[in-house]
């Protein structure tokens, strides 16, 4: 049967990852998972790039220094601005998002920083931007490179003096706002081009945070599939009970250029097409994926035996019982034997 669970890694901060799915286990309910107490709800995964991006999270959030995504399309930049907006002191307030690519330019200074009744053809009232209404709160701009030369002052004034005009006025607004801005782009390349602005860069640059991308934490495929096949499953009305291993095994090994976002829509397709209890994944389609990087593979068989391995060492060598490897895993303690009967895992591996 194909199943991966993870404990949670600990560490730096009181944080918890959506409850592993244990598909042999009929009780699973994937409504029940009580990780949105938390900081990182949506943000699923271990792998040491993942930690040390939340790590970094986790310094800069209480603060109210400006943040810099960076990151592939598909990385999930906007859920780790929410993380840093949640685990601030503003997190009582709004967390306004824009993103810049999807607003027409002749409409981006209006959507930003709001208009004035009168102030163009059309504006028949006055009318708040993104900005007045993160007052307190935090305003997050994403795909920042796409803000053309001609606003790009402006925004560099509200972003350094906190201040700002509407269109078509010239009272001057001041506000309390924490800015976190994101890109795919590389902005000092488009500043060495002339075509973003340097004193803008330095002030956005203030704590950059490089996003990894998918290919780059293969061993939180599993867990993110795990996630994926029970968020998508509930939602359609589908019970889905086990992974083939050789697709769980094709899923971790793909490049997914798109990142996270490619691989839940792919997952949303998988779910669609099953009739029965397994999930049946296009295989072909991951056979044709070209494949980036994968020099030093984390297949799922090893992902799942250092996550079964963790949780001993953590359970001091204790399988069942409160805080015992099983419990951590969130399993049953016979489900647990059995994974590692079949994964050859004795107590020499964990040395307890």
């Amino acid at each position: 049967m194909a199943t991966v669970a993870y404990t949670n890694p600990g560490g730096f901060m009181r944080t918890r990852f959506p409850k592993p799915i244990d598909f042999e286990d009929d009780q699973f309910d994937p409504a029940s998972d009580d990780s949105s107490d938390y900081g990182f709800e949506d943000i699923v995964g271990k792998s040491p790039a993942l930690l040390e991006v939340l790590e970094q999270v986790a310094i800069v959030a209480p603060t109210n220094a400006t943040v810099l995504l960076h990151g592939e399309t598909g990385t999930g930049k906007e859920l780790v601005a929410r993380a840093i907006h949640k685990l601030s002191r503003r997190s009582h307030r709004s967390f306004v998002c824009m993103n810049c690519a999807a607003v027409p330019s002749g409409l981006l200074e209006s959507d930003v920083f709001g208009h004035e009744k009168g102030a163009f053809t059309g504006a028949l009232m006055q009318k708040k931007g993104r900005l007045e209404l993160a007052d307190g709160g935090t305003l997050f701009l994403d795909e920042i490179g796409d803000i053309g030369l001609e606003l790009q002052p402006k925004l560099l004034r509200a972003v350094q003096e906190r201040e700002f005009e509407r269109l078509g006025s010239t009272r001057t607004i001041q506000v309390d706002v924490r800015m976190i801005a994101a890109t795919h782009q590389s902005l000092r390349e488009m500043v060495r081009k002339g075509s973003f602005r340097e004193d803008l860069f330095y002030r956005l640059n203030v704590f950059p945070i490089e996003i990894p991308p998918l290919r780059e934490r293969r061993e939180d495929i599993p867990l993110l599939v795990n996630y994926f096949v029970s968020k998508t499953s509930r939602q359609m009305g589908k019970l889905i009970k086990s992974i083939p291993d050789d697709a769980m095994e094709l899923l971790t090994r793909n490049s997914w250029p798109g990142n996270i976002r490619e691989l839940a829509n792919f997952i949303e397709r998988a779910v669609i097409l099953t009739r029965g209890d397994e999930l049946e994944v296009p295989t072909a389609e991951l056979a044709a994926s070209p494949e980036i990087g994968v020099t030093t593979p984390s297949t799922f068989h090893e992902a799942e035996s250092n996550a079964i391995i963790t949780a001993l060492k953590e359970a001091s060598g204790r399988v069942s019982g409160r805080g015992g490897a099983a419990e951590r895993l969130g399993l049953k303690r016979t489900t647990l034997q059995t994974k590692m009967r079949r994964l050859n895992i004795c107590r020499a591996d964990y040395g307890c």
